[in-house]
């Protein structure tokens, strides 16, 4: 995840660059036209938020004797030196007006250092104790953020303590959630890229939420999609799971419940408040409502309470070759074509199952009564969740065809689905 110098060049306007961390910026003097003529300190570095780097705009130069600070363009600062930054004179007066905080903006000093990151490689909440920047051709933008001790120890002058190497994660990878949260709250949390977020397990996403709370939870959840949502959900501790509940615009609660198995949705709701899962009730279809009720209002639910119609069923004479061609004409969800149950027709009677994997391997003339499992691992619709559970655990498939009295197919239930 750390990023070198020479990967960041393409965000500059040439090859010559240096590198500069903030807290060793941080204090320095800002003097007019050369070192010697000092008037103040730098107190704040300020940037614009953009892709794929944060670029400066300015600098915000602190005076003593209560004196109101100065916001000094980037494009007057002539040069960095070791013991000051030199700016050209305001062609005004003899001063520049005070910082005024626009839209888009972000301080380095008041915004990011001090503020919490999810570190990609260790998934872990850090801090963040300093910043590096690269310089080039008279542009200035944000390369690093600095999670280790050292960063720490150079803003209190003390970088000569400094333990090991710097431990500097690329911003490529870290980026405030919003910019309403990095430059209008004094909690502001910072995250992995949003597009990244997506592709982190679950359950490592429930542990960061769980460290998280208020706005910065919220706005960690809000930039994943309804699928990974609702899985992360799942996953997370009742405690999480009632604070972002409690937020859930009624869209975006609907699409990530859609997401979900009946059995899915009892489990998360049987952890909230009476009136969050009311709420979240009104948002189903009246039947799935209706299934979801029944469990949270038993001790145990039965199998055909659980069941789902989310499954893919054929004759038994159809060949390898036309079964695929009618799962690619019908684009079921990925979760229904794990297996293709065989049934008699019209009866739906089921015979056996046959595995997708041995399907697309299988010689197109092939019959599924030629391919399938039979007689199929079956549940029956009045059997207790708990033994349901125990069937999956020993046979380890992944979705288990439910039957009635005379073994006619009622549907399917997913290992997902019951609770155990």
């Amino acid at each position: 995840m750390t990023a070198t110098p020479t990967a960041l060049q393409s965000a500059t306007t040439g090859a010559d660059f240096k590198l500069h961390f903030f807290s060793a910026m941080l204090d320095r003097a800002v003097s007019v036209s050369r070192p010697d003529l000092k008037i103040g300190t730098l107190a704040d570095l300020v940037f614009r938020l953009a892709e794929p780097f944060p670029e400066a705009v300015g600098i915000v130069v602190e005076h003593r004797r209560g004196m109101p600070n100065e916001f000094v363009p980037w494009d007057r600062v002539i040069r960095i030196d070791p013991q000051a930054v030199v700016v050209m004179p305001p062609d005004n007066g003899d001063r520049y007006p005070s910082f005024v905080d626009q839209p888009g903006w972000i301080l380095l000093n008041e915004h990011l250092i001090g503020r919490t990151i999810l570190d990609m490689d260790g998934r872990k909440v850090e801090l963040v104790n300093d910043v590096h920047l690269l310089a080039s051709h008279g542009r200035m933008i944000i390369a690093h953020v600095d999670v280790s001790l050292n960063g720490f120890l150079r803003k209190w002058g003390l970088g000569v303590l400094a333990f090991g190497k710097d431990r500097c994660i690329s911003w490529t990878y870290v980026q405030p959630l919003s910019i309403e949260d990095a430059t209008l709250s004094d909690k502001v949390s910072l995250s992995l890229a949003r597009e990244q977020m997506n592709e982190l397990p679950s359950e490592d996403l429930a542990d960061a939420l769980e460290e998280l709370s208020g706005r910065e939870q919220e706005a960690m959840f809000s930039v994943l999609d309804a699928e990974k949502a609702a899985e992360t959900l799942l996953e997370a501790e009742p405690r999480a799971q009632r604070q972002i509940v409690e937020d859930l615009p009624p869209d975006r609660a609907k699409s990530i419940l859609s997401e979900m198995s009946v059995g899915e949705m009892a489990d998360l709701l049987s952890a909230l408040p009476l009136d969050d899962r009311n709420e979240l009730l009104a948002h189903l279809p009246r039947e799935q409502a209706d299934r979801v009720k029944h469990i949270l209002g038993t001790s145990e639910a039965t199998a055909g309470s659980l069941v789902s119609q989310n499954y893919v069923c054929m004759g038994k004479d159809t060949t390898a070759a036309e079964s695929l061609t009618r799962l690619r004409a019908s684009a079921p969800d990925a979760d229904a074509v794990a297996y293709i149950y065989v049934v008699t027709e019209p009866e739906h009677v089921l015979m056996g199952v046959v595995d997708l994997r041995e399907l697309v391997l299988a010689a197109e003339t092939a019959t599924l009564e030629e391919l399938m499992v039979s007689p199929a691992v079956t549940v029956d619709s009045e059997l207790m969740e708990q033994d349901v559970a125990e069937l999956f655990e020993k046979y380890n498939w992944r979705m288990l065809p439910v039957v009635d009295a005379g073994d006619r197919l009622m549907g399917v239930i997913g290992y997902k689905d019951v609770r155990r």
